[in-house]
């Protein structure tokens, strides 16, 4: 992997690095690449792996007690996976599918805890990565706990990974409508009324199957608060 491309520079994590730092951090690396449908992860993994999107996408997910497959969320570049795993000490719990071809770099667990000695600002960067995910979790919940399925597309629509194009941010739909259905506790043909009612008030705007511009922002926020 060249120095131009390095996943260390594409993750939050690492950001606060100098250029020569994240050039050492990179020494630990071992690329990997898998095809869509590969089994990144599973439950109960002896060996622990911090894994840093470089392209593509994976989903995570648990098996519920039911037998359901209940999805956590979905990971894309410059996402991390198994920071949680690292920071407890527990084995994996979740199921990581590759959604797409992806490519990523992976750190053994005892590199990570050499390289933490070394550079303790990661671990920081670590739990405030978990201190956002928890708060998109607990606004998410928020909305689902709620009957308001208005409520639950607007959160899971405000968690996405997002771009400007023209100067409007979009997101791009990470998953079928089925599997976001499920995410959020409802049917593929009542998400897609409710992505239509939003496009019709003019709070987003539809782009082919997947790609939603927020035209306002505030609008959405609003309608996440449960009536």
């Amino acid at each position: 992997m060249s120095e131009d491309d390095l996943c260390v520079a594409r993750v939050p994590i690492f950001q606060g690095l100098t250029r020569q730092e994240q050039l050492h951090v990179a020494d630990f690396v071992r690329p990997v690449c898998v095809h869509k449908g590969d089994i990144v992860c599973s439950p109960g993994q002896s060996v622990s792996r911090l894994l840093v999107m470089h392209s593509g996408q994976l989903k995570v997910s648990h098996t519920a007690a039911n037998g359901q497959e209940q999805i956590l969320r979905t990971v894309t570049d410059g996402d991390v996976v198994g920071e949680r795993a690292f920071l407890t000490g527990h084995s994996p719990v979740d199921l990581v599918v590759a959604l797409e071809d992806s490519r990523m770099c992976v750190f053994d667990h005892a590199d990570l805890s050499a390289l933490l000695r070394d550079y303790p600002d990661i671990s920081q960067r670590m739990l405030r990565t978990l201190s956002d995910r928890l708060s998109s979790v607990e606004r998410l919940l928020g909305a689902v706990t709620s009957s308001d399925v208005n409520a639950r597309v607007a959160a899971y629509l405000l968690d996405l990974p997002g771009s400007m194009r023209a100067g409007v941010p979009t997101v791009r739909l990470p998953m079928a409508k089925q599997d976001i259905a499920a995410y959020l506790g409802t049917t593929p043909e009542t998400l897609s009324r409710r992505l239509a009612a939003l496009s019709t008030s003019g709070i987003i705007e539809l782009h082919g199957r997947r790609d939603v511009s927020i035209l306002d922002i505030d609008a959405l926020e609003h309608v996440t608060t449960p009536r």
